[in-house]
Formats: structure tokens, C-alpha cells, sequence
């Protein structure tokens, strides 16, 4: 019996993985260069978390949890997202009592949503982020979108646009949805059923709404930005000043309210300009009781995610791919039977010399060893026969340049380092 995978999942392999591995690094580069540091929480969470801290009412709580229930009859969930569990995590092994806040973490890992696939969306998909916990500042705020702006200009994209927008506080946010009410209620016999729902548990969601008939009826819904308080209208102003003095190019949005509950203040959405329209590859912002909401103290926080399949779909329609695949430092090509018997205890000196090397699996000919050299990407070939072997001679030859010289293999590693060591190496390990 053949088996497929399951829809909406994707095998990971090749030069795909490769991209995917080098989007993954510079991602965590770029993190740990602003001095966030490694979680990571498990596949399984309460089921509660997410309905408690994500919001009971978001399409991922309503819709796309994939929930089991265990032998104990407890109700469990592969998680939708990651930032309540990251939360959850913090209140549990009491991270916030240190006075080295604020908690600065980035994580990578598989979520789950049963939602409908489509282009750069899947049911299982790789996530990065990062959180800022326990601190409040403008700055905050404003550093945790240049780092996703930046890390997105660091792989390669030329054309990267924010768009931002505030939720305010408690108070703003209570206004906002009274005149939402206010604005839908004459409509509301038009509207989607899920929409005619949220209108009496949380208006703010039907400005997220993809039905098209909904999506172009919110476009003429009243403003967020007219029902912020002072303080939360002084608050997104000195950001935007932040965001101006660090020309970092971005849009107001009033109609950006984000897809999860826990979010206040300050949120933002960050757009790739390419070949092809994905959307928003990333989205994030602020919040001030997800803490609170899944049990521990009332501490701000502000982080942002992207989905890494739909970031490298970009990526590779942008052709930045190119060199995501380091190739082979050398490949062994014994003559003759003798050599070729002899050669796995050079294969392993040249990988403990700290170079990337192969050897072919079985007896051939020159020339198809060549192919197979250069399937694999290697920079150099190391050429001997059995006499040469008993010498201690062998011929390096560098693939790309057509070039050839005898070294020494008594002294391999050194002979290795000359040529591929400092800064040419693919693989060389201090």
C-alpha cells in the first residue's frame, strides 16, 4: 500500500531544506545580534491556554485548532501559535521574577492550523518569532519591527513595507468597538454568519473579515485612530517619530487589528514588495494582560511571527536562494582497486581536518566520478592511485579553475588549509 502525505503537510528535502535551514539561521542570527535568546515549548499545550489567551472568538480558537483529547480525558492542543505558550512558560518557571527584564526570546518550531491551504499557507508550517516581555517602551515597540524589517533586508529583499496601527488601551479599544456596532448594525442581515456572531462578542473582528462582500463594507468603517485616548494618541505618535527618524518605510493602517485577542497598542504587518503577492509575510505588536490572562503578573510585552514556507516562497521567487546550497569541499577520487580500498581512512582524516568530503560508494571510472563531483557542488578533487598513495603524494584539483598540484598527504590538513581555510572554506571547523 502507497501512502501520501497528509493534505496541507510537505516533505522537506533537497536544496528546498537547504533555503530553509539558511532563512532559518539568518532569522536567529539577527535575533541573538539583538540579544534575544533561544525557547522553546512543547507541541502540546492545554487546550485552555489558547482559548484564554488566544481569544475564544479568533478564527484560530473558532476553527483551526487541531484539539485530542488524551487517555486521561484531558483536552489538548497542537498549537496554533506560539506566543501563549511562551507566556504560559513564563508564568510557569516564574522567569519574570528577575530583575533582568525584560525576557527577550525568539523560538522556531511546527504549528497547526486546519485552515485551507493556499499559496505559501500549509496545515502544519514552520514558525520564528520572538516575545519582549516585562518591559514598556515606545522603543520596545519600534525595536522589534526594525529587527523583522531588517532581518527581512538582511536575506536579500529589496523592497520591504510596514504597515502599522494602534489599538490603544482598554478604554480606546471599548469606544472602538461601540462605534463598530454603531457602523455594522444598520448591515447586518448582509453580513457573513460568522460576522452577524462577532458583531455582539467582538466587532474588532469583522475588520479582519475575508469575505469580500464584508472585507469592502469594513473599508468604510469608522477609524480607530479617531477613538484613541491622549495617552494612547501621544504613545503611537512617538512611535511613528521612531519610525520616521529611522527611515524605515512604512504606512498607517487603520484597519489593521491583527488576527489574536491578546494584542493593544501598537500592531504592524510587514509586507514584501516581489514577483508575487503573499500578503503579509510576518505580523506582530504589543499586548499588556496575555500574562495576566493565563494566570501571571500584569507584565507588557511585544513580539511578532512569520510562517517560514510563506517567507521562502518569496525568497526563492526572488532568486535569492542561489547560494543556499554550500556544496562539497573535496571529493575523492581513487584509481584502481588498491587506492579505492585505502581511501576511507582518507575520507575520514579530510572530514576531521574540518572539510566537507566525499568519496564515490563504489569502483568507477574517472570521468564519472567527475560527474558525480560536480552533482555535488565540490570546490577541489583529490586524485591518486595506489602508487601515489604509497608515496604519500596526491593530486588537488581545483574543479572551478581547471588548476592541479601535488601536496603532500602527510601533511592533508595543512595542505587543506591553504587552499580552503580562512574565509574560502565552506566547512572548516576551528
Amino acid at each position: 500500500m502507497a501512502f501520501q502525505r497528509v493534505k496541507g503537510t510537505m516533505d522537506v528535502y533537497g536544496h528546498y531544506a537547504r533555503a530553509k535551514e539558511k532563512v532559518s539561521n539568518v532569522l536567529k542570527g539577527m535575533a541573538e545580534l539583538y540579544h534575544f535568546s533561544p525557547f522553546e515549548t512543547p507541541v502540546l499545550e492545554p487546550t485552555a491556554l489558547f482559548e484564554r489567551g488566544s481569544g475564544e472568538t479568533t478564527d484560530i480558537v473558532e476553527k483551526q485548532m487541531y484539539t485530542i483529547f488524551d487517555k486521561g480525558g484531558r483536552s489538548l492542543t497542537h498549537p496554533p501559535e506560539y506566543t501563549a505558550g511562551v507566556a504560559r512558560a513564563i508564568v510557569e518557571n516564574k522567569l519574570y521574577a528577575t530583575e533582568d527584564l525584560p525576557i527577550k526570546a525568539y523560538y522556531e518550531g511546527p504549528l497547526f492550523r486546519y485552515e485551507r491551504p493556499g499559496l505559501g499557507r500549509y496545515r502544519q508550517f514552520t514558525q520564528f518569532g520572538v516575545e519582549c516581555v516585562g518591559a514598556d517602551s515606545p522603543w520596545l515597540d519600534v525595536e522589534t519591527l526594525l529587527l523583522a524589517v531588517e532581518s527581512l533586508y538582511y536575506l536579500g529583499f529589496k523592497k520591504v513595507k510596514a504597515l502599522v496601527n494602534s489599538l490603544g488601551g482598554k478604554a480606546s479599544r471599548d469606544a472602538y468597538r461601540e462605534a463598530l456596532r454603531a457602523y455594522f448594525e444598520p448591515h447586518k442581515d448582509e453580513l457573513c454568519p460568522d460576522c452577524q456572531r462577532r458583531l455582539a462578542t467582538n466587532p474588532l473582528r469583522l475588520l479582519d473579515c475575508k469575505v469580500e462582500h464584508d472585507h469592502e463594507l469594513a473599508k468604510g468603517a469608522p477609524s480607530i485612530i479617531d477613538y484613541l485616548s491622549e495617552e494612547d494618541r501621544q504613545r503611537f505618535e512617538q512611535i511613528v517619530r521612531y519610525l520616521d527618524a529611522l527611515g524605515i518605510d512604512y504606512a498607517v493602517d487603520p484597519g489593521l487589528v491583527r488576527g489574536l485577542d491578546y494584542y493593544s497598542g501598537f500592531v504592524f504587518e510587514v509586507k514584501i514588495e516581489g514577483k508575487k503577492d503573499y500578503g503579509s509575510v510576518l505580523g506582530g505588536g504589543h499586548y499588556d494582560d496575555l500574562l495576566s490572562e493565563v494566570g501571571g503578573p500584569a507584565l507588557p510585552g511585544v513580539g511578532f511571527a512569520l510562517g517560514l514556507e510563506r517567507l521562502l516562497a518569496s525568497y526563492i521567487d526572488e532568486g535569492l536562494d542561489s547560494d543556499a546550497d554550500p556544496g562539497l569541499d573535496v571529493y575523492l577520487m581513487p584509481i584502481g582497486s588498491a587506492a579505492f580500498e585505502r581511501s576511507f581512512g582518507l575520507l575520514v582524516e579530510t572530514r576531521l581536518s574540518g572539510y566537507s568530503a566525499e568519496m564515490p560508494s563504489k569502483e568507477g571510472k574517472l570521468s564519472s566520478y567527475f560527474k558525480k563531483a560536480e552533482r555535488s557542488g565540490a570546490r577541489y578533487a583529490l586524485i591518486y592511485g595506489d602508487e601515489e598513495l604509497e608515496q604519500g603524494r596526491a593530486q588537488l584539483k581545483d574543479l572551478a579553475r581547471k588548476e592541479q598540484s601535488e601536496i603532500d598527504l602527510t601533511r592533508l590538513a595543512e595542505e587543506l588549509d591553504a587552499r580552503l581555510g580562512e574565509g574560502e572554506g565552506h566547512h572548516h571547523a576551528e
